[in-house]
């Protein structure tokens, strides 16, 4: 089971401290030799500078760095900068993203669509980097149907992407049926599970009803029923993200991609339950 490739993502810190923390927290999760650590990436230069200090960082210690790139805000003249940037630091994997329109932006920026955005990442650099797009097993909270949400897949594998990474999600069987639907249409690039472990109720169902992922009403209820009970919710979480895992894994997921806040303890937990270790 611990074969599974596995890798995680954070976000740009915004303070000296949160950088110390988030080194302390690459350097725990090194030790399960994952694929790659990606950083995200603000819209209209919010964590644009952070996200390339922190994929400096991260290359540095030696890992494999994927730094986000989005459409929101963006510029051809400052995304070929970055390309650029990042290839010359010898960066080889991309997340190419839509992204969100912060509140009070009046324009999304020079790229609509995630697929221009990686024909551009393409038509710069050629096959230099591998490229991952967004997947929305549950579709994205903004598709006018389930068939456009795919129709918009498809079309961003077509425009050059390798392989995806999905929103997280708690239904397995949501992320096999979209697989299914999506090798129906020709797609072959594999379609890796986002997975987000539960620390805190309030801040996943924030998250859940911003992104449009669904908390099923079970696993609603039963963290409801803890209260401030913080460390039920999250021994109740433990066990479901790692049944989730395990089921994903029997069901032959090619990877497992961590949603981490920034945070090492309940991924560790989860991956140890997994029986992945120091490799």
């Amino acid at each position: 089971m611990a074969n599974t490739p596995i890798s995680f993502e954070f976000f740009p810190p915004q303070t000296p401290e949160g950088s110390d923390k988030l080194t302390d927290v690459r350097k725990r999760l090194a030790v399960l030799k994952p694929e790659f650590f990606s950083c995200t990436f603000g819209a209209g230069g919010t964590t644009q500078d952070r996200t390339l200090d922190t994929i400096k960082l991260i290359h540095a210690e030696g890992h494999q760095a994927a730094p986000h790139l989005s459409c929101v805000g963006s510029t051809r003249e400052n995304i070929r900068a970055l390309l650029f940037a990042y290839k010359e630091m010898g960066i080889r994997r991309i997340v190419a993203l839509r992204g969100d329109m912060p509140s009070g932006m009046g324009s999304i920026g020079e790229f609509h669509y995630a697929n221009e955005l990686v024909s551009f990442i393409r038509a710069q650099t050629g096959a230099h980097f591998h490229i991952e797009v967004a997947a929305y097993p549950e579709f994205h909270p903004q598709a006018n149907s389930a068939r456009e949400d795919m129709l918009n897949f498809k079309h961003k594998i077509s425009a050059g992407a390798n392989s995806a990474i999905t929103q997280y999600f708690y239904n397995a069987d949501g992320y096999f049926r979209f697989v299914d639907e999506t090798r129906k249409l020709g797609v072959t690039a594999p379609i890796v599970p986002g997975i987000m472990p539960i620390v805190r109720y309030s801040q996943l169902a924030r998250f859940s009803d911003t992104c449009g992922a669904e908390i099923p009403r079970w696993m609603r209820k039963t963290m409801e029923g803890f209260g401030d009970d913080v460390e039920s919710v999250q021994a109740f979480g433990r066990d479901v993200v790692t049944a989730l895992c395990e089921k994903l894994i029997a069901g032959g997921a090619p990877g497992l991609h961590f949603y981490t806040l920034n945070q090492a303890d309940a991924s560790l937990e989860i991956l140890k339950r997994l029986g992945y270790r120091g490799r």
